[in-house]
Parts: C-alpha cells; sequence; structure tokens
C-alpha cells in the first residue's frame, strides 16, 4: 500500500508571509525548511505506515508545551467550544464531566437539566453512550454526548458497582454568569460571579439593582473559584463601582501595538456603596484584574487568599481549515503597575519547571490612598483568612480526587434533609483520614525531591551505601510530617470537603444558600462592611 504524503507547504507559506516583520525572519524561514523537508522524508521512509496528521498534532503540541500552559491549538471543535463558553449558551447534557482513561465521570449535575432529569448524579461513570463503549472511543468521548436540542441518547453508568441505564435528552443550556444573589440579615447584598462569559456584567448590574431596592446597602461580590473569561467583562464589571475614566489594567508585551491601557467607559452604578471582594486560589485572570483595581483604587476591601496569579494575556489568531492559534501576546498589570502572572515560564528552573518570585524578591507598590501593597502574582487580600487557602496537600487532594472521592461516599451513607444541620465532625474527618490513607493517596514535597536529587547524586559518586540509613531515617521522618499535614491544614480541608458534600444533596444553589449561614469567609466579609470604621481603616 503507497504512503499518502502531506507537505505542510500551505502552514510555510503563511508563516513567512505573517512574520516577515520579524528580525530573525532568516532563522524562521531556514527552520519551517528543516522541519518541511524533514517531513517529507520521515512519511516517505519510515519502516511503519505513519499518520500525517496525527504527527504534525504531536509536533505543533510539543512546540507549543515549552512557552506556557496558555498558548494552544485549537482544531475547528476547540474554536466552536471557545464560542460556547464566551457566549455562555450552548447544548448538551447540563453537568460538568471528565473524562479518564475508560470512562466518563459526572462532576457535578446542574439542578433541573438533563443529566439531572435522567437521573445522574455526581461520582457516576458513564461507561456507554448509545451503541459505543467509552473505552473502546479513541477520541474525545465527552463529544459523544453533545447533539442538537431535543434529542435523546441511552446512556450505560456504573454507580457505587451498579450498572444502571437512562435515556439522556439533550436542551439548550445557559450559563449564568452570576448563578446566585441574595439579601442577608444584615442588609448585606451578596452576589456570586461565576465566569466572565458576555453576560457578565449585566447580570451583575441585574443583582446589585434588585438587591438596593430590597434595602441592601453594601455588598460582597464572591469571585472564589471564577476562572476568568473575557477581558472586556472584568473591565465592565469593575465599571460598576468604579467612575468613568478610571485605569482598570494595563498590558505589555514586546510587540508594541498589543500594549494598551484600558480604562472604564460608562458612568458607574454606584460608586458609594461598600465593598469587599472575595477571592480565593481558584480566582484567576479577569477575577484578578477586577479585585486588583478594586484593591489598588481602593474602592473595596479583598478579603479570602491570593488568587491564582494568571496574568498572561491571550488572544486567537486564525488559521487555516477552520482552526486557531491561541497565542499570549502580553501580561496583564494592575492599575498601580503590579504584575498579575505567578508563574515565570521563560526563565525555568533545571528541571524546566516555572519559576516562582520568592517572597523576599517581591516589590512594592502604592494604592490610589497610598495603601503598600505587593507584586508577586495574584492578588494578596487585604484580609487574608486560612479556610480560603490551598497547601500543597489540599490541591494534592483536590488534584487525585480524594475529597471528591470521599464525598460521593459519604452522600451515599449518610442521610441529610436540610444543608444547615450538615456538620463535619471530628469523626468523620477521622474517616476521611483512614479513607485517604486506603485509597493509596501520596504526595512529593519539595524536600522529597530534593531529597531524591542528592540521593541521585551520591550513587553517582558512589557514596549511596554511606548515606543510606541516613537517608531512610530523613525519608520515615518525612512521611511522618505529611500524615501530621492532615491535621495541620484540617480547617481548609474541611472547608473544601464541606462544599464538595453539601452539593451532593443541595446541588451548587443549596451550596449558595448554605454559605449566607455558615461560611467563613462570608460571615468574615460581613464583619467588616458592618463596621465603617474598621473597612474605612483598611481602605487608608
Amino acid at each position: 500500500m503507497k504512503k499518502r504524503i502531506i507537505y505542510p507547504i500551505v502552514a510555510v507559506v503563511i508563516l513567512l508571509s505573517t512574520v516577515s516583520f520579524k528580525s530573525d525572519f532568516f532563522e524562521i524561514a531556514k527552520q519551517i525548511e528543516i522541519f518541511t523537508t524533514m517531513f517529507k522524508e520521515l512519511n516517505m521512509n519510515y519502516v511503519d505506515e505513519t499518520n500525517p496528521a496525527e504527527l504534525m498534532d504531536t509536533a505543533i503540541k510539543a512546540m507549543l508545551d515549552d512557552l506556557d500552559p496558555y498558548t494552544k491549538y485549537w482544531n475547528e471543535q476547540d474554536v466552536e467550544a471557545s464560542k460556547i463558553r464566551n457566549a455562555g449558551e450552548y447544548t448538551g447534557i447540563g453537568a460538568s464531566v471528565k473524562t479518564i482513561k475508560d470512562k466518563i465521570i459526572i462532576i457535578e449535575p446542574y439542578k433541573g437539566y438533563p443529566a439531572d432529569k435522567a437521573g445522574l448524579k455526581a461520582g457516576d461513570e458513564i461507561i456507554q453512550i448509545g451503541d459505543i463503549k467509552v473505552a473502546d472511543f479513541k477520541e474525545d468521548a465527552g463529544e459523544l454526548l453533545k447533539g442538537a436540542s431535543g434529542t435523546t441518547v441511552d446512556i450505560s453508568y456504573n454507580r457505587q458497582g451498579t450498572i444502571k441505564k437512562t435515556v439522556l435528552t439533550r436542551e439548550e443550556i445557559e450559563v449564568d454568569a452570576v448563578p446566585f444573589y441574595t439579601l442577608l440579615k444584615d442588609n448585606t447584598g451578596y452576589i456570586v460571579l461565576s465566569k466572565f462569559n458576555s453576560k457578565a456584567s449585566s447580570e451583575t448590574i441585574d443583582a446589585l439593582k434588585d438587591l438596593k431596592a430590597q434595602g441592601a446597602n453594601k455588598i460582597i461580590l464572591d469571585l472564589r473559584g471564577n476562572p476568568g473569561g473575557l477581558l472586556s467583562e472584568a473591565i465592565n464589571v469593575t465599571n460598576i463601582f468604579v467612575p468613568k475614566g478610571e485605569l482598570i489594567t494595563t498590558t505589555k508585551s514586546v510587540v508594541k501595538k498589543y500594549n494598551k491601557e484600558y480604562f472604564t467607559k460608562k458612568d458607574a452604578v454606584d460608586i458609594q456603596i461598600p465593598l469587599v471582594v472575595m477571592v480565593n486560589g481558584r480566582s484567576a485572570s479577569a477575577s484578578e484584574i477586577v479585585a486588583g483595581s478594586i484593591q489598588d483604587l481602593d474602592r473595596g476591601v479583598v478579603v479570602g487568599a491570593r488568587s491564582f496569579g494568571k496574568g498572561l494575556v491571550q488572544r486567537p489568531k486564525k488559521l487555516t481549515y477552520g482552526t486557531q492559534l491561541k497565542i499570549t501576546i502580553s501580561r496583564y498589570y494592575t492599575p498601580s503597575g503590579r504584575c498579575i502572572q505567578a508563574l515565570d515560564y521563560w526563565n525555568r528552573d533545571k528541571d524546566n519547571n516555572a519559576v516562582r518570585i520568592d517572597e523576599k524578591d517581591f516589590k512594592a507598590y502604592k494604592t490610589k490612598n497610598g495603601r503598600t501593597v505587593y507584586d508577586g502574582g495574584g492578588i494578596q487580600p487585604d484580609i487574608e483568612l486560612e479556610t480560603s487557602k490551598f497547601s500543597n496537600i489540599t490541591t494534592a487532594l483536590l488534584k487525585s480526587d480524594a475529597i471528591f472521592s470521599y464525598a460521593t461516599q459519604y452522600y451515599y451513607s449518610h442521610q441529610l434533609k436540610k444543608a444547615g444541620d450538615f456538620k463535619f465532625t471530628a469523626s468523620d474527618y477521622e474517616d476521611f483520614k483512614k479513607f485517604v490513607k486506603q485509597s493509596g493517596f501520596n504526595f512529593e514535597t519539595e524536600t522529597e525531591k530534593s531529597f531524591k536529587k542528592s540521593l541521585d547524586v551520591a550513587k553517582k559518586e558512589k557514596f549511596d551505601k554511606d548515606i543510606a540509613t541516613t537517608y531512610n531515617t530523613l525519608v520515615a521522618a518525612i512521611d511522618k510530617s505529611k500524615e501530621k499535614a492532615l491535621d495541620t491544614y484540617k480547617e481548609e480541608i474541611v472547608n473544601q470537603l464541606t462544599d464538595e458534600i453539601i452539593k451532593r444533596y443541595f446541588y451548587r444553589q443549596g451550596l449558595y444558600d448554605f454559605y449566607v449561614n455558615h461560611n467563613p469567609e462570608v460571615a468574615k466579609s460581613q464583619e467588616i462592611l458592618s463596621d465603617q470604621s474598621k473597612y474605612q481603616n483598611l481602605l487608608k
């Protein structure tokens, strides 16, 4: 069988035409020519049949992975998915899912949407969609769940070891930027802004106006867990509380045309109402622009934990055949001049890991009122709370799904009628610790990594036998310290467990209702807003 040879000539021509302004034009042209001839020889002469599309996909991804995590190649499906995220509407099953090897796991079904109506719950493992077994599907199995509104699909899933079946009817899904807002007992308006899609500012304005009509005279804006979105909406949301003409963020790049200043363009809705903005380690990008500008302009108090530190600006560039390159073009800076980006992907350590600025190297900046704030990536709150933090062990527990899996086990072994009755007891936490140990959960500390490197060096120098006993003693001590970490960071871990468990019984809406009376960050925000003297002093 003759091999099909594909030459990336079109891409070469396009690249040559678009990079001609670069001083390193010759080097780019040279490298593209080398790659083209290599690609040709590989396809013609490799011992086995090759798939040019797969090879090219691997080459592109490997090249981009060496830059930063946000510069991505998007195929046609990715481009459409991006449009859907920004629009806030799509057709699907109405659930957050995760694909792992041979199954799709339901992470969170949204109340009243198709997955929920079909009886699917968090922790369910979808193993078959229609006639296709997920384990046999080589591409993204999540695509099988998508389809036109009104169409049905048969689903087989595993729930706690039992195989069940259901029929799911796809619907138009509307994603609210503001999924919840309410008036608290002390006339504090509480607004949850979960994403910066095209509806973010309009929904926040509607919520604010409604709350003020109900008697709200102070506001909590909850940006915890908000991953960001549209830059324009970050400016517009800030503009709700900040006057027209204020600098909100600056972008800086090596390409001059991307160096821009972004100012508020509209009349504010309310520039006087006392404001608290809540953030945590999962508040990123647009969330950090809002929190950073509110802080730098002394418009409100920021409460929680240091935000994620995603201060890199991406812009989609159209390629051929409906594909796009989402490319990092610049960095975000707050009004005071602080860079939001936390990790440096261009000056990596010897293990090729992105470097974080050491705290001793943080630089001081001044807010509008002359308060001192620091850079270092992300937004450091004015009031920091332990319950908002994500230590290394908490992050590892979340990544390993230990907290998610325990919440699933808890749901099927405990009855809970009212969210307000829930309390994660000391005995519950001991049970969680046993669960973690039995699950084989492990995480590697920076100390362990350093010791392992030292041992590798010792082996090369033939000293490993001499230090073996000491090394094993140190490792044992670290293991004990890691076990203690579950107790050291109990407060923040329990906070994550509580959130996950409450969602199982009462959905996300129930979680927000629970926050109103039981969340420590909300309580602290109310405390700050209720004492106007303290509030004003924090801004001086």
